[in-house]
């Protein structure tokens, strides 16, 4: 009975807990969208989202800040659960999007797309950072699932490390050769919310929408396979469909994201470690928590970004960059990491 009643005093905690997460979320939301080189009030804020007019705070909430802020959550929402799903799979607690390969492919096909192509227009290119960075992970899991044994999770970081270098190598190249290139690459690999609109966003919701349903799916199974490969199949899981389940999602999820916003350091790294300091090892309850903890953090960084130099702007990227690294170094300094 006393086992129970914990139980229940567990979950009631959780959800309790998760509920703040979101009225956090939407604290952050609001301010999202009042602050910026010109502040606006929430009066203003409310009239433009129910009464617009041709008024110039209106055209700036609904034609700048909220598909800005919509992309926050929606890019944010598919770090966090790609970051949890990549330290799942690779039982990797340094994982993030950038072990396979993912962010180096999407900035290959951006960087090749602009000077082959000559395209300059974000909406022109984004499609082909989805695919690079789709091709990416296809040839990173094709690679760590060669050979005798199947994939397992230090073949996919040495698969994902060398794909990576091998983008970074062709992105370093076509850049040196191509001055105009940089130019409008630069633009992209620094990772920003600024600069786009409703239609960056609208294509890539459905990605979006079955990364996240395949990664909350898996939360059984995950939980399964965090006890090692045999106790997994014990319980009955499935690891080679868990795994190719997991990679999928992982692609739709990240593949997505990057190509929208460009590359965020850090977020898919750190928000699965500050979950799980909150809920423990149960990812029934870490994937909705990195859901939500992930965009909370990209738009704080990127209300802060907005202030820090004000009327200027530091793009999220950077900020995520600096907030990270400390974050990157405690964990790697740490004796002892959570496990997984």
């Amino acid at each position: 009975m006393t086992r129970v009643r914990r139980a229940a005093h567990s979950r009631t905690a959780r959800v309790a807990g998760l509920l703040a997460l979101l009225v956090l979320l939407l604290l952050a939301v609001q301010l999202s969208l009042m602050v910026g080189a010109k502040p606006i009030s929430p009066a203003v804020v409310f009239d433009a989202l129910h009464h617009a007019n041709s008024s110039t705070d209106h055209q700036i909430v609904r034609e700048l800040r909220v598909p800005r802020t919509l992309l926050g959550l929606a890019a944010g929402a598919a770090l966090g659960l790609a970051g949890t799903l990549m330290q799942a799979l690779t039982r990797n607690p340094l994982a993030d999007p950038g072990i396979l390969g993912i962010n180096a492919g999407a900035a290959a096909a951006v960087v090749a797309v602009i000077s082959v192509f000559g395209v300059s227009a974000f909406s022109g290119y984004v499609w082909f950072a989805f695919a690079g960075a789709a091709l990416a992970a296809v040839v990173v899991y094709a690679l760590g699932s060669a050979g005798q044994g199947g994939v397992n999770p230090v073949r996919l970081a040495l698969a994902g490390t060398a794909v990576a270098f091998a983008c970074v190598a062709v992105t370093q190249a076509v850049i040196t050769l191509d001055p105009e290139a940089f130019n409008e690459f630069r633009f992209w690999i620094v990772g920003s919310l600024a600069g786009r609109d409703a239609g960056t966003l609208v294509p890539l919701l459905p990605f979006l929408a079955l990364g996240a349903l395949l990664a909350l799916g898996l939360a059984r199974a995950l939980n399964a396979l965090a006890l090692g490969e045999d106790t997994g199949r014990a319980l009955g899981a499935h690891v080679i469909r868990t795994r190719a389940i997991s990679a999928v999602a992982i692609v739709l999820l990240c593949g997505a994201a990057t190509a929208a916003v460009g590359p965020i350091a850090f977020l898919g790294l750190a928000v699965p470690h500050a979950a799980r300091r909150l809920v423990g090892a149960d990812h029934r309850w870490i994937l909705p928590y990195a859901m939500v903890l992930a965009p909370l953090l990209l738009l704080v960084s990127d209300i802060i970004g907005r202030v820090v130099v004000s009327p200027s702007e530091v793009q999220v990227g950077i900020v995520t960059a600096f907030v990270g690294g400390p974050v990157f170094i405690a964990l790697v300094s740490r004796r002892r990491i959570a496990a997984l």
